[in-house]
């Protein structure tokens, strides 16, 4: 039996830097926690805000906190299509080259010239937790899932650090092709 990793399902959000915070929600805003998230110190915020594309908005968006050095909008591959998007597949963080979007919130709207992904899905270990499944940061290994509609994701990539706790994140649309929602288990599988 592989190492066990708990699931995570991503629905789209959006990550900000202080400035756009400042810019979306008024000078000297700080986010208001509504609920941690697994990931140490990272927790889902009251804010929202409008993603707004060439084709459409997908409106009250949640904002994930804390800021962040960039913005940065996270959508599945449904989302990015819905409002005109041809968003690519990146690990976070990894912004250059992507497309831009409009973001409005109550105070004001940035327009971003890039920034825009569908998240490359992962798994977040701890140093001891990745040693523990004999992994390390950047690795790639399969994951196989017991959901209604089992399947086995290939490529995932492991995102390990002192900041990261044992979960498996894929966005809405990986989720639902594999029948599996939040708080169940995968299991890694070496390459």
């Amino acid at each position: 039996m592989g190492y066990k990793v708990v699931t995570g399902i991503s629905n789209k959000h959006v990550h900000l830097s202080e400035d756009h915070i400042g810019i979306l929600f008024g000078a000297g805003h700080q986010l208001t926690p509504i609920k941690d998230l697994k990931q140490p110190g990272q927790f889902a915020s009251d804010e929202k805000v409008d993603i707004i594309g060439p084709k459409g908005a997908l409106k009250g968006i949640r904002v994930l906190g804390p800021a962040r050095p960039e913005t940065q909008v996270e959508l599945s591959a449904t989302d990015a299509r819905s409002i005109g998007l041809a968003a690519p597949i990146r690990e976070s963080g990894k912004l250059e080259g992507t497309p831009g979007v409009k973001l409005a919130g109550p105070a004001g709207e940035v327009e971003l010239d890039h920034g825009a992904i569908i998240a490359l899905r992962h798994v977040h270990l701890s140093p001891d937790q990745a040693k523990e499944a004999g992994v390390v940061d950047q690795q790639l290994v399969d994951v196989k899932t017991f959901g209604t509609r089992p399947l086995i994701f290939q490529d995932v990539v492991i995102r390990s650090g002192p900041k990261h706790e044992r979960e498996f994140h894929v966005d809405t649309d990986e989720g639902n092709a594999a029948g599996i929602g939040n708080d169940e288990y995968v299991e890694l599988i070496l390459k």
